[in-house]
């Protein structure tokens, strides 16, 4: 266990709360306008899956539990869940679909995850930060749209739905962020 401070918090990091281990669901730095800055936590407790709410101040020491990280890449999905392979054990390991959460629309086949493992387990799943995926329907472009801040939805390979500058057609490769769903650039494959 570490001290670490609070603002350095992030999403797929394991806490030590009062002896129960929790993984950050989601964290968010708020900076008011006046006050002290504070870090909002959402976590899941290994033990009993119960989602817990924390508020730190930035400034806060917060203990940091370190598990064993390894990588893994994504084979396929079950009824039990997700199921990964060590490239250089061949290990294969499954993930429970509650570990893996809403990220698991950006999943694609032979994609290096970094996985948490505590005492052998899977608590956390890390993606990569940005994934390439093709669109399959796009809405037209609106007549007199300007193309600096406007954005049009689009649906990606995988069924997800995201917002795309209006230059954007069906069947162009586009990269999004992981953590978010948004929208980063044209792929350049």
């Amino acid at each position: 266990m570490v001290k670490v401070i609070a603002s350095s918090i992030r999403k797929g990091n394991v806490l030590d709360l009062d002896g129960k281990l929790a993984v950050v669901i989601s964290a968010e730095n708020i900076h008011p306008g006046k006050g002290t800055p504070v870090t909002h936590l959402e976590l899941r407790r290994i033990a009993d899956g119960v989602k817990v709410t924390e508020r730190y101040r930035t400034t806060d020491q917060v203990e940091r539990a370190y598990l064993e990280e390894k990588d893994y890449n994504y084979l396929y999905e079950d009824d039990m869940g997700f199921n990964f392979m060590q490239p250089e054990t061949f290990d294969q390991i499954l993930i429970s679909k509650d570990v893996v959460g809403d990220q698991s629309v950006w999943l694609q086949e032979g994609m290096t995850c970094n996985v948490s493992l505590f005492e052998g387990n899977p608590i956390a799943i890390e993606l990569p930060a940005r994934v390439t995926f093709e669109i399959v329907e796009a809405d037209p472009v609106v007549k007199g749209q300007t193309a600096s801040s406007s954005y049009k939805p689009a649906k990606l390979a995988n069924g997800a739905r995201v917002m795309v500058p209006p230059h954007i057609g069906s069947g162009t490769r586009v990269v999004i962020m992981t953590a978010d769903g948004s929208y980063v650039e044209r792929a350049k494959d």
